[in-house]
Order: C-alpha cells, then structure tokens, then sequence
C-alpha cells in the first residue's frame, strides 16, 4: 500500500487543522473526526461496520470507536468501489474480501519461512482471486455498455424524428 493510499489528501489535513479532525491519541481519530475527514456521515461508518465492510482498528475504555489512516484508506476504498465502478455493498463486501486474502497471500509469500512450493501455492490462489476480481469489474463493464449503447439508440431515433421534421 503506498503512502498516497493511506495519507489523507493534502486539502484534507488542512481542513482537519481548522476544524479540529486531527489525529488524537496514538495518531487514531474519533468517529467524528474521520467521518469529518471523509466528507461522510458518522452514521455510515457504523453502517460500514454493521456490513462488516468496517472495522475500527480500536475502542477507548469506554467504548468510543478508533480509526487509524489505514481505516480511513479502506473507507476511500469503498465509496470508489460505489462511486467508480457502481458496485452494490453486498459486492464490495466481495471484493474486499478477496483484497483482504491477495493481502494475506501476499504477506505469506513474502515470509522468509514459506517454502517454494508453498509460494507456488499461494501464487495459484492469488491468481485465481484477481481473476475473479477482474470477473466482478468486467460485468460492470458489460452492463454500462448495455446501457450507453440503450441511451444512443434513443438518441439516434430522436435524431431520426427530428430530421424527418
């Protein structure tokens, strides 16, 4: 993971220092701050969580939900998971699972301990988890041309009506 996919954008850390959403104890923010540096509800960082899409890295003894960077990046993940590809929360659940496994994978494999048949392994299933990913991503894909080429039909008929006019 690269610093740009956990480090709040720049325009985030400045408004974070006016409004007070920086980082508190241990460098974790509270629901309100990392819903604030978001631009999201708090609400649905709890629906993440409910979804099990979520998890806050940590609670204070008194319950209050923690959020590290890396939770942060995970949330950015999900609302471009929605807003990029058009994936329905049961779908990004999916994905996330598959990322969260390729990650696993890849920490395993990068394990001095793992043997070369193990990493032959862990390749065969890491392979087999981002082509069901890019499975996910095509239909998508196929669906949103179905659509577009719906949307020109429509233009060329009235286009048609409009020549004939």
């Amino acid at each position: 993971m690269s610093i740009e996919e956990v480090a709040p954008p720049a325009h985030d850390v400045a408004s974070a220092v006016v409004t007070g959403a920086l980082p508190g104890e241990n460098g974790l923010y509270s629901i309100g701050a990392a819903a604030q540096l978001l631009g999201i509800s708090e609400r649905s960082l709890r629906y993440y969580q409910e979804l099990g899409l979520l998890q806050p890295c940590g609670r204070t003894p008194g319950g209050m939900r923690r959020y590290s960077d890396d939770d942060l990046a995970r949330v950015r993940r999900i609302r471009d998971l929605k807003s990029v590809l058009g994936l329905e929360l049961e779908e990004i659940s999916a994905v996330l699972e598959k990322e969260d496994r390729i990650a696993q994978l890849r920490q395993r494999y990068h394990d001095e301990r793992t043997s070369a048949d193990e990493r032959r392994q862990l390749l065969v299933e890491g392979l087999e988890l981002q082509e069901t990913l890019r499975a996910t991503v095509e239909a998508k894909r196929q669906a949103l041309e179905r659509f577009v080429a719906g949307i020109d039909e429509r233009i060329a008929r009235i286009e048609g009506l409009l020549a004939s006019g």
